[in-house]
């Protein structure tokens, strides 16, 4: 005869009361005869069961936490567009562009003077000082109707000392298609302050740059395609095989086999419904289908700039030894000035001597475990004892000599 299936044995929570604990409680709950007895053993059942609960969370399995597709993926077509123009911020105190050296500015406010019918005489020249040109950006959000109030951000693009106490005149922000979306006008907000006297010059932050909290008015709407068609199509925020095939399958599971079909590492087509109303719940519940994500490639990203160095978890490292040393080279010049004997007719001169030293930091060899967690790797990176300068330079040699499994990126 078959043996029987073994049975997976149950969870038992850890013996954190006594036999005669549980004898207890088995009597509260039945309850007694006397009733002068009652409150000290319902007294006793509350504490112990208090006690049970709280150390529950010591052994009862606690359930990961999941990702959910709106976190990884996002709606094709559903997006921000840039809007970028050039306007003029007038009411600088004396701290506008220098129109010698940037003429443009004058050019500018010529423009806009001879709009409200004002022109100037032949030959005149302006050098305003309370003026500046300067660049509007913002970012149209998607469905953004005519009327909606967008933040903006204004940069000189002159030589201002500073924007402070500056007001944007009417700018027409432009999308890539050269058409205008929006009207920017208002008040600057700069966060910073400076100040200059005899030479002498203070600055806290940024003066050329500052923001107008809800300084433009959307002018035109821009069409999207979510309702056409009877597919949508998410885009996954990283190419990743094992990720689109993980939210095909959350899909399908949530709304029902063949909605959702992966079509390479990024994009995955689901259908919808046709009604506007029913498409919108559809995307809604579909957002926040929860979906387990798969391990990452191992990667290091190295900013050789900063010296920063960031590794994700499936990073790994094989056995190694390695060996660094630190060479410094050290130029110091000391002037010497040589003086003429009294009456002799000569000039004094001054010459430069110029000391060079190498100097070569001895490194020893160390030998660096294999490791397959990030916090083991870490440790016996740190165990080396370099700089993060010095790091780069043993992360690119070690991914030479096929000692770290990692893809290595430098930006």
């Amino acid at each position: 005869m078959p043996s029987p299936t073994a049975r997976p044995t149950p969870v038992q929570p850890p013996a954190l009361l006594a036999a005669s604990d549980w004898d207890a409680i088995g009597e509260a709950l039945a309850g007694s005869d006397d009733t002068q007895a009652r409150p000290p053993r319902l007294i006793r059942l509350a504490l112990l069961l208090s006690a049970l609960i709280a150390s529950a969370a010591l052994w009862w399995p606690v359930g990961a936490e999941a990702a959910r597709i709106k976190e990884v993926a996002s709606v094709q077509g559903v997006r921000s567009n840039p809007l970028v123009g050039y306007g003029l911020v007038v009411g600088l105190d004396g701290t506008g562009d220098q129109t010698t050296q940037a003429p443009f500015t004058g050019q500018s406010l010529a423009a806009m003077l001879q709009q409200f019918g004002v022109i100037l005489p032949q030959g005149v020249t302006m050098q305003p000082r309370n003026i500046a040109a300067v660049m509007v950006t913002a970012q149209l959000p998607p469905f953004a109707q005519p009327g909606q109030q967008l933040d903006i951000a204004v940069a000189s693009v002159g030589n201002a000392k500073s924007l402070r106490g500056g007001m944007l005149i009417a700018t027409p922000l432009r999308g890539a298609d050269g058409q205008v979306y929006a009207m920017a006008q208002g008040n600057l907000i700069v966060g910073g302050a400076g100040a200059a006297a005899g030479g002498s010059k203070v600055q806290i932050n940024h003066l050329s740059a500052g923001r107008i909290p809800a300084g433009a008015l959307v002018e035109r709407a821009v069409p999207t395609a979510l309702q056409t068609g009877d597919t949508i199509q998410l885009d996954l925020n990283s190419a990743d095989f094992n990720t689109a095939r993980n939210v095909a399958r959350a899909i399908n599971k949530a709304k029902g086999e063949g909605m959702a079909q992966a079509l390479d590492g990024r994009v995955v087509r689901v259908k919808v419904p046709a009604d506007a109303d029913q498409r919108i719940a559809f995307l809604a519940d579909l957002e926040d289908i929860p979906l387990e994500l798969g391990v990452p490639a191992a990667r290091i990203v190295v900013n050789a700039r900063t010296g920063s160095v960031v590794m994700n978890q499936a990073v790994s490292l094989a056995a190694c030894a390695v060996a660094h040393g630190s060479l410094s080279v050290t130029i110091s010049s000391t002037p010497q000035v040589s003086q003429p004997g009294a009456l002799s007719g000569g000039q004094t001169t001054v010459t430069e001597k110029t000391d060079i030293a190498i100097k070569q930091e001895p490194g020893s060899l160390i030998q660096l475990p294999a490791s397959a967690k990030l916090s083991d790797v870490v440790k016996a990176l740190n165990a080396l004892g370099a700089t993060p300068q010095d790091l780069l330079a043993i992360l690119q040699a070690m991914k030479s000599a096929g000692a770290i499994n990692a893809e290595l990126e430098v930006i």
